[in-house]
C-alpha cells in the first residue's frame, strides 16, 4: 500500500493506517484513472513536482518518415541529403523511449513524382501499399500519410480512392513543389476538388525544388531550402486563392511552418498590394495562416516555437519528429523546455492530432 500511495503523490512516510480512509480510496481511484488515460491535470501535477509522467505513451508523432528498401533502391540517384538507417523496428523502438503512442508515416522527400507518370503511379501504389502492411503489423502504433503522383491529375484521383477508400489512410501526404510548380498552381484543382470533398487531410513535406540546389557554396541544400520551399508552398496555397477555394482540406506544414512565421509582415504587405484580393482572400491572410496546421520537427527550439505561437493558436500545433533524420527524444526535449502550460503541451502532443485524425481516438 505504502508503494501505491508514493506513486498518487501522497509522502512516502504515510501509509493506509495514517490516512482517513475516504481519503484514500479518493486517491486511489485517482491513481486508477490515470494509469487507464493520461490526463492533462496528471502532467501537469507531476511536472509541478518536478517529476516525469510515468504513464503509457501518449504523443502523436505526424511527422515520421518511412523509407521503403524498394522505393530507396529506385530514386538513390535523386536522393539529396544524409543516408541515414531505418527499418520499422526502428521507428517502434525510437517511439517507445520518447513516449509516442502513434506515428502517422509519409514517404521521405523527393517523392514519387520524377518526370513519368507511369513510373509516378507504379511508385505511389507501391509506397502506399508498403505503407498500409506496416501499419497493419503495427496497428495500434503506425497511420498512414498517402503518397500521390501528384502532377498526373488523374493517377492521383485514382490513388486518391486506392489510399483512403481500400488502404484506409489517415489522409495524403504530398511534397511542398513538384518540378517548378507549387501547390496553389491551378493545375492541380481536380485533386484539390476531390480532397476538399472528401474533407481529407493533406500533410505536406519540403524539398529542394528545381529552381534552387547548390546556390549558396559550402551550405547542404537542404539548411535553407527545405524550410524556403514551405514557405512558398504556404503562399502559393494562400495568395492564388486555392486555400479560401477548398476549405473543407486541413493543411498540415511541416518544420513550424518553415521561414513563414519570420516573413509574416511581408505576407500581410502582399495582401494590402494584391489585386483581386476580395475574391482570393475573401477572409484575409492571417484567417487562411491561423487555420492551417504545423508540426514542430526541427522547429522546437526557442525561436522558432516563439515565432509561430505570437499568431498561431496553439490547437493548430502538432508535435513532430522528423524520425528518422531527428530522434524523438529533440522534439520531446525542446518542447519541454519552452514551458508551455501543461494543458497546452498535452494539447500539442496529443489532443490537437485527436481532432484532426479522430480515428485515433479508437487505438
Amino acid at each position: 500500500m505504502v508503494r501505491v500511495i508514493e506513486e498518487a503523490g501522497v509522502a512516502a512516510a504515510h501509509c493506509a493506517c495514517c490516512v482517513p480512509r475516504r481519503d484514500f480510496l479518493g486517491r486511489l481511484a485517482a491513481l486508477g484513472a490515470a494509469a487507464m488515460l493520461p490526463s492533462a491535470e496528471a502532467f501537469a501535477q507531476k511536472r509541478k513536482a518536478g517529476g516525469t509522467t510515468r504513464t503509457r505513451p501518449h504523443r502523436i508523432d505526424v511527422h515520421h518518415h518511412i523509407l521503403p528498401p524498394a522505393y530507396m533502391g529506385e530514386i538513390a540517384s535523386r536522393r539529396l541529403g544524409a543516408t541515414v538507417q531505418w527499418s520499422p523496428a526502428r521507428s517502434i523502438e525510437d517511439m517507445d523511449k520518447s513516449g509516442i503512442a502513434t506515428s502517422i508515416v509519409s514517404l521521405v522527400q523527393p517523392g514519387v513524382w520524377l518526370g513519368d507518370a507511369a513510373q509516378a503511379r507504379r511508385l505511389a501504389r507501391e509506397a502506399n501499399d508498403y505503407g498500409a502492411s506496416q501499419v497493419k503489423d503495427f496497428p495500434t502504433r503506425l497511420g498512414l500519410f498517402a503518397t500521390l503522383p501528384l502532377p498526373d491529375p488523374e493517377g492521383s484521383l485514382k490513388e486518391i480512392a486506392h489510399g483512403l477508400d481500400v488502404l484506409k489512410a489517415d489522409g495524403v501526404g504530398l511534397m511542398t513543389s513538384y518540378g517548378n510548380k507549387w501547390l496553389g498552381d491551378a493545375a492541380f484543382a481536380p485533386v484539390w476538388e476531390e480532397l476538399n470533398r472528401r474533407k481529407a487531410v493533406v500533410y505536406t513535406h519540403p524539398l529542394a525544388p528545381d529552381c534552387c540546389r547548390n546556390l549558396v557554396q559550402y551550405v547542404s541544400t537542404g539548411t535553407i531550402e527545405f524550410a524556403t520551399d514551405t514557405t512558398r508552398a504556404i503562399a502559393s496555397l494562400v495568395f492564388s486563392g486555392t486555400a479560401a477555394r477548398y476549405p473543407d482540406i486541413q493543411w498540415v506544414f511541416s518544420h513550424g511552418g518553415g521561414t513563414m512565421p519570420f516573413l509574416l509582415s511581408r505576407f500581410t504587405r502582399e495582401e494590402a498590394t494584391m489585386k483581386e484580393r476580395e475574391q482570393r482572400l475573401p477572409h484575409g491572410v492571417l484567417h487562411e495562416l491561423k487555420r492551417f496546421y504545423y508540426d514542430i520537427a526541427q522547429a522546437n527550439h526557442a525561436g522558432a516555437l516563439a515565432a509561430m505561437v505570437r499568431f498561431i493558436p496553439v490547437s493548430q500545433i502538432l508535435f513532430g519528429t522528423d524520425f528518422p533524420f531527428r530522434p524523438g527524444a529533440e522534439a520531446v526535449e525542446g518542447l519541454a523546455a519552452f514551458r508551455f502550460k501543461p494543458r497546452d503541451q498535452w494539447a500539442i502532443e496529443r489532443d490537437n492530432a485527436l481532432r484532426l485524425l479522430p480515428r485515433l481516438k479508437m487505438l
